[in-house]
């Protein structure tokens, strides 16, 4: 197998091909035709792409490279950057960063990159709405305040503002509905065994489904915490080396801060996630350690639940599937 590494830009892509003990670099125009040239270059029983997650610029390629049959690959940049610095790199261009990203596939040999579903994809891009209307409404928000200080204020000024206000409010409701109908609707039995667990709520479990593509995303709860960002770390080496373990930050911080606040509600009314934070409360823990552990406790909950293909039951697993 051979690893084709390409590098993304917005208008363009330097794609790396593996030859004798170098490489073979090309640039390409990031658009359909040039696209179809490259895949005319490509043999599907020899070449695997790899590729950074670069956002919507790569999404066009990774879409036809699919649409080909041709295997590939998308890496998180941090995976990369890292990798570069093992290798020493001390030179940064389009062309060393796609050979490099071949590499990296050669020495890693990455798994297959699957595309998300229609619904998965939609409900992405509503995210990414939201979330700048809610940044939008925060400054709206932050105006009216500093506004509301000064001794006179614009009458137009004033009325304009709170006009887009109610628009964004409007705007964000209207999205948070939309959103939660497709999900319903799209994924509506792994929405109601998410939802089966205590202590978390629609959003949560809406997001849940977002996050782990419909449930087909990760193969073990740790993959799944790890993607979420509190799975712990933990430092030891020799004698001397013997750092607490804390939780690693660089996964999803929206989903994880929904499962912090979610653990809020699972101590009172989930029992295993009550026992479990008792325990840790008994042991001395900090309340703010033992409601993060009881936030992995319930992705540890959540995956069970898509694992098993069943409903959650306080204090234990059902394996028996409920039938509507």
């Amino acid at each position: 197998m051979e690893y084709i590494g390409i590098d993304i830009a917005k208008s363009s892509f330097v794609a790396a091909f593996p030859k004798d003990q170098g490489y073979t670099t090309c640039t390409y125009k990031n658009d359909r035709i040039d696209i179809e040239i490259f895949l005319g270059q490509l043999d599907k029983s020899l070449h695997h792409c790899v590729l950074e997650a670069s956002g919507k610029y790569g999404s066009l390629l990774v879409e036809m490279l699919l649409e080909s049959d041709l295997s590939v690959s998308v890496i998180n940049p941090k995976q990369i950057k890292h990798f570069s610095k093992v290798m020493l790199c001390v030179t940064k261009t389009d062309k060393i960063d796609a050979q490099l990203i071949s590499l990296y596939g050669s020495k890693m040999e990455p798994k297959p990159y699957k595309m998300p579903s229609a619904s998965i994809q939609a409900l992405k891009q509503q995210k990414i709405l939201l979330a700048q209307l809610k940044k939008q409404l925060t400054m709206c928000y932050n105006l009216l305040e500093s506004f509301n200080v000064l001794p006179k204020v614009d009458a137009l000024a004033l009325k304009m503002l709170n006009q887009n206000i109610a628009y964004l409010e409007e705007q964000i409701a209207r999205l948070e509905e939309e959103m939660l109908c497709m999900t319903q609707e799209n994924y509506k039995e792994l929405y109601e065994r998410i939802r089966s667990i205590k202590g978390i709520g629609d959003r949560t479990t809406m997001e849940l489904i977002v996050s782990t593509g419909g449930g087909k995303h990760f193969q073990t709860a740790k993959q799944f915490s790890k993607y979420v960002g509190l799975a712990p770390i933990y430092e030891h080496s020799g004698s001397s080396v013997r750092k607490k373990g804390h939780i690693n930050r660089h996964g999803n911080t929206g989903l994880r801060a929904l499962l912090y606040i979610a653990s809020w509600s699972a101590i009172p009314f989930n029992k295993s996630c009550k026992a479990f934070y008792e325990r840790l409360k008994e042991r001395g823990k900090p309340g703010k350690v033992a409601l993060i552990a009881v936030a992995n406790k319930l992705i540890r909950q959540v995956f069970a639940i898509i694992r098993d293909n069943t409903f959650y039951v306080d204090g234990h697993l059902s394996k028996l599937k409920v039938i509507h």
